[in-house]
């Protein structure tokens, strides 16, 4: 008799996305490093066939929140590092990968906690809105799942080196023809986009080695199909970022 030998698990895994993200951040330079740290950033998550049918979504209406299995599709590497330099020590000092959040892992998945806003049908095509989020356009989502607060929230866990939101903001300082521009845009295409641009840029976008430096340099984020321009200013009176344009 013939003897059937089992594929590994590890060569037998395939993974499909089961929805791209279509996302107010269009490159990675000012995403929140982590989700959460603006409540005003909104997604689409577009369903692809097979997937795309309203029964595997049945019940998912009452979940608040979603866990998102994802791949970073821009920190895909051919060679894996196992130590990084995370922001939130300022970029000085060596972690293992594995005890950090680090996008660039040997298999470049993430994982966030996003708020669920519904599902929807937007031309013809079944899509999952997300708000609360750190996704970058064009995000592969490989699974979705609810949030159990029972079970997923940890009152005491601990870290050690991160162990609370980062709270120290810039003050924020829209210019004359930033405030004209924004009055100009469609809050229907671009929901609270003044306080998306905000939060992105009160938390100070910038490289760990460039934060909290005076500098001539403008800085641009791409939010929704728009280029929001920005520099920061460290005078002796008020330390500050001044958005510039919005267009």
């Amino acid at each position: 008799m013939s003897r059937h030998h089992a594929i590994p698990a590890a060569e037998a895994l395939a993974l499909n996305p089961i929805a791209i993200t279509r996302s107010c951040f269009k490159d990675k330079f000012g995403v929140p490093r982590q989700p959460g740290l603006t409540r005003y950033a909104r997604a689409d998550l577009v369903i692809q066939t097979p997937y795309d049918r309203e029964d595997a979504f049945r019940g998912l209406e009452t979940s608040s929140h979603l866990w998102l299995i994802f791949q970073f599709h821009e920190a895909v590497r051919a060679e894996w590092r196992p130590v990084v330099r995370p922001p939130r020590l300022g970029g000085n000092q060596k972690m293992g990968v594995f005890a950090s959040r680090s996008p660039f892992r040997p298999n470049s998945l993430g994982l966030s906690v996003v708020r669920n806003e519904g599902l929807v049908r937007k031309n013809g095509k079944l899509a999952l809105q997300i708000s609360d989020h750190d996704l970058i356009d064009g995000t592969p989502i490989l699974d979705i799942k609810p949030y159990l607060p029972f079970a997923d929230s940890i009152p005491n866990a601990s870290l050690g080196w991160a162990e609370s939101a980062p709270t120290e903001r810039l003050d924020v300082v829209f210019l004359p023809e930033a405030e004209a521009q924004l009055a100009e845009l469609s809050q229907t295409h671009y929901p609270d986009l003044k306080l998306l641009i905000t939060d992105v840029v009160s938390y100070d976008p910038r490289p760990s080695f460039r934060r909290g430096r005076d500098e001539e340099r403008i800085y641009g984020a791409h939010l929704y199909d728009l280029n929001v321009r920005f520099r920061f200013v460290n005078d002796d009176s008020h330390k500050r970022v001044e958005v510039l344009t919005v267009c």
